[in-house]
């Protein structure tokens, strides 16, 4: 196309003028037009995508827009539409802004000129006048051309020529251009769009700033239980019931005043939803290129599935959850009762409102368990309870050690025998659950309980109690998943439940054999006044070694002993049995505190718990002589003793109160444990105030973790310096005073409060030169003893025994021979030499003169022995006192 000249008058500049004005004064493009002369009825605008909708209030174009004012950010910024008015010869009358910028001919240059000037192929020229023919024919055409650009290349368009005519009837031609790309690409975002919205599986809506719908999909609709056309104008509240839309429209509310999208927020469906559920919601807030807040867009799906997976996911875990806390809280429990306790504890309230643990009595005694089925006298006994309420009906169903009873025909007494847990439902089958009439049956129907599960608690595939599981009011009744969990419950507590019992069973035999092997009565000798404790390790079956001993001597003399085996269990306690045994033997032999200790340990190996495995055992044993006051000790590597003297010492009265005083720790020489050896036994030996009071113990009483030993024996040695009522009552509060921390062992406590001998009792004593002469003055000092004693009756028994014993001094001694009488209960005669044999019964032959003495001694004294005494010996015995013998007829 080419440019008129400058001389030359614009083809079609008046008519074209007179054209406009003709259209401004009849109205412009859109309005109503009249039959086309001679052709068809013009074709009818197509109808808007997406159907009519609502204008937002906020998005309507002002008084401003629609004057001229420019808008950023407008649909037609993306797709410009340039404007043409063409006569009926196809020449310009009308050429826009915006056709100058699509194609570069200005409207001075085009006006007047035919359109096929723009166009350099003539079969494209060819289809121009038919396209014109056929608007002005059937009123319109619509097609793709390609109109040739003043800068030189052709622009391709997509074309719609529009009949128009004016209040004259004269036609002319509207022809509205715009670039084909951009057109196809604005298309295609359309064709997206309505992809999206009528075929997609979420549901979607559109709303505006008033919260209005003006578009929701055929999935939402179908979702929301109400059809599309029926959400369109109306909001949330007035679309879904008032619960639902409450929730839903604070969000949408809250993302249309923000901005920010709120995303993947899962709520109930609502009651008119074609399905039940859950659903989740995203909303996000609309505005336009300009920036203006044109409503909000939402997305709808349907997860229901998810949810309820999910859900099933965290009721698995919950479930696991209560079965790890629960096998941590009894996996160290040992008592059946407690176990029982946590097992009803762990079920209330999260599997359900009340719960009883019910088991047999064999279990918590101890006892074997039964190897014939379980009837109606089977002993039960409910040791565990919980529930999440209180009241009177609670206390009659769920009383902790209440005895249960059941008819053979009942739930109960079905699931004891068979091992098949039961739900019951309903209140025929509760009433069956014990036997007719049970007040706790007609307690739970009180409070409400509807459905009850009855689950057998097992070990080794025998029933050994019941776990009874209950719920009430409006919680949901059980269902198979609740059986199967408390099945798998009641079995990690019924793998529990028969340790404890095994536990107990072992601990009961394993006391039973210490308590056997220690002392089952503890005398109170002459110048004594002993008190004692023995407290069990909490450990298991795992008792200790503890031991201690009261062993009356001769000579009113007393022997006090603690000791403790290493080790714990069985074969600690058998071997302390046998160690106690071997102490007390040996002790009838009245040998020296060290002397005893270091026989003892030469009879470690046959004391041991087995041939691989050695003895060791420390103990302290410790000789008193309340006729001068002298104690005797020695230990083996035991913890040193305690002893107290008092501030006034004055005569002990036994079963007198406790004055107090000074205490001390006793620092022997340590020795070796038995049974390890390479260290000696010593003795120490020391004068005690009357009234003091001694105390040994084992190491349970005073170690600790944490704590030296010093401390535990100054704790021991400040309790006892306290005053008491009496030596029991010291006992106790040693025992309230002990470290709480303390490792879980045995404890031994032995307190002996020392005095003085019989009262009234009578001690004289003489020494003799060793010479043969002191045979016939001891006989003479002893017949005027005895006489001025009145005990004249015994004087030729006594002389004999005495001239033969002194006799055997002088034979073998070479230094002075004490004599000493004693007279109290029985009257004691001591012959003490400084040669260490003792001496050795021998059976003499008829014809021998000598080596009868001993065999005399044997046979007419009431007892008699021998004892290492300093460097020394003492050879003893003991005569019956006139009228006693009678008496003890």
């Amino acid at each position: 196309m080419t440019s008129t000249g400058s001389g030359r008058a614009r083809p079609g500049r008046t008519g074209g003028a007179a054209a406009r004005a003709r259209l401004r004064g009849r109205g412009g493009v859109g309005q109503d037009r009249p039959p086309v002369r001679g052709g068809a009825a013009p074709a009818a605008p197509a109808s808007v995508r997406g159907g009519p909708a609502e204008p937002f209030p906020q998005g309507a174009p002002g008084l401003g827009e629609l004057l001229g004012e420019h808008t950023q950010g407008s649909l037609f910024d993306m797709v410009t539409v340039a404007i043409a008015m063409l006569d009926t010869a196809g020449r310009v009358v009308l050429w826009s802004p915006a056709a100058e910028q699509l194609l570069g001919w200005p409207n001075e240059v085009l006006v007047g000129r035919r359109i096929e000037e723009l166009m350099v192929d003539q079969a494209l020229v060819l289809r121009t006048r038919e396209a014109i023919a056929q608007a002005l024919r059937t009123g319109g055409w619509k097609g793709l051309t390609e109109l040739h650009h003043r800068d030189g290349p052709l622009v391709r368009v997509d074309a719609r020529i529009s009949l128009l005519v004016d209040g004259d009837g004269t036609p002319f031609l509207l022809v509205a251009l715009a670039e084909s790309g951009r057109v196809q690409a604005v298309e295609r975002d359309l064709a997206v769009r309505d992809a999206l919205f009528e075929q997609s599986a979420l549901g979607i809506a559109v709303l505006d700033t008033e919260l209005r719908y003006t578009a929701v999909n055929q999935t939402l609709a179908e979702m929301n239980g109400v059809p599309a056309e029926e959400h369109v104008g109306r909001t949330t509240g007035e679309t879904l019931p008032d619960r639902a839309a409450d929730e839903i429209t604070v969000i949408q509310r809250q993302v249309l005043a923000t901005g920010e999208p709120v995303i993947d927020v899962t709520l109930a469906s609502p009651l008119t939803a074609r399905t039940g559920g859950y659903r989740s919601m995203s909303y996000s807030r609309l505005t336009d290129r300009a920036g203006r807040v044109l409503g909000i867009s939402g997305t709808v799906m349907d997860v229901t599935e998810r949810y309820r997976a999910v859900a099933k996911v965290e009721h698995a875990r919950r479930r696991l959850a209560l079965l790890n806390e629960f096998g941590s809280r009894i996996g160290d429990l040992l008592d059946a009762g407690r176990i029982a306790q946590e097992l009803a504890g762990a079920a209330v309230p999260r599997l359900a409102d009340f719960a009883g643990a019910i088991l047999l009595q064999a279990v918590e005694h101890g006892d074997d368990l039964p190897k014939h089925g379980h009837d109606r006298r089977t002993s039960l006994l409910q040791l565990g309870v919980a529930a999440n309420r209180d009241g009177a009906d609670v206390e009659v169903m769920l009383r902790r050690g209440a005895r249960v009873t059941f008819a053979e025909d009942s739930s109960f007494g079905r699931v004891l025998r068979t091992g098949v847990p039961e739900l019951l439902s309903g209140s025929e089958e509760l009433e069956s659950a014990t036997y007719p009439g049970d007040p706790k049956v007609r307690a739970a129907q009180a409070l409400g309980v509807h459905s009850v599960l009855v689950v057998p608690l097992r070990a080794r595939g025998i029933v050994i109690g019941l776990l009874v599981l209950s719920r009430a009011g409006r919680r949901e009744g059980f269902d198979r998943d609740d059986l199967a969990f408390s099945v798998e419950l009641a079995d990690r507590a019924g793998s529990s439940l028969d340790n404890a019992r095994l536990y107990v069973r072992e601990r009961t035999a394993a006391l039973t054999l210490q308590r056997t092997l220690l002392p089952q009565q503890v005398p109170q000798p002459t110048g004594l006044e002993v008190a004692y404790r023995y407290v069990p390790g909490s450990s298991g079956t795992e008792v200790g070694g503890d031991w201690f001993d009261v062993i009356p001597l001769p000579g009113d003399r007393t022997a006090l002993v603690v000791g403790d085996v290493m080790g714990h269990g069985l074969r600690a306690a058998a071997t302390m049995g046998r160690l106690r045994t071997a102490v007390r033997v040996l002790a009838a032999l009245d040998l020296p505190p060290d002397v005893l200790l270091r026989h003892v340990h030469e009879l470690a190996d046959d004391l041991a718990q087995g041939p691989d495995e050695a003895l060791l055992a420390t103990c302290v044993y410790a000789v008193y002589d309340p006729a001068t006051a002298r104690l005797t000790m020695a230990k083996a590597g035991h913890i040193p003793p305690v002893l107290v003297s008092p501030e006034r010492p004055g005569p002990a009265r036994s079963g007198g109160p406790l004055p107090g005083g000074r205490g001390r720790v006793l620092e022997l020489p340590s020795g070796a444990p038995l049974g390890v050896g390479g260290v000696a036994f010593e003795s120490v030996e020391l004068k005690v105030p009357e009234g003091s009071v001694l105390a040994l113990c084992t190491d349970g009483l005073v170690e600790s973790r944490d704590k030296d030993l010093d401390v535990g024996l100054g704790r021991l040695q400040s309790v006892l310096e306290k005053p008491y009522p009496s030596i029991q009552h010291a006992c106790e509060a040693v025992l309230d005073t002990m470290e709480q921390g303390r490792e879980p062992d045995d404890v031994a406590l032995l307190l002996a409060r020392l005095g003085r001998g019989e009262e009234g009792a009578r001690t004289v004593g003489w020494t003799l030169p060793a010479e043969p002469t002191a045979v016939s003055r001891a006989r003479r000092l002893v017949r005027g003893a005895l006489r001025d004693w009145d005990v004249a009756e015994l004087t030729d028994t006594v002389e004999l025994l005495v001239s033969e014993l002194v006799t055997n001094s002088v034979r073998y001694a070479s230094a002075p021979i004490g004599v000493r009488l004693t007279l109290a209960g029985v009257l004691l005669v001591e012959i003490s030499d400084p040669m260490p044999d003792p001496p050795r019964e021998r059976h003499a032959a008829e014809a021998d003169e000598g080596g009868r003495g001993l065999e005399l001694v044997r046979r007419l004294a009431l007892r008699w022995g021998a004892r290492a005494e300093g460097m020394g010996k003492v050879v003893w015995f003991e005569q019956e006192l006139p009228g006693k013998e009678a008496d003890r007829e």
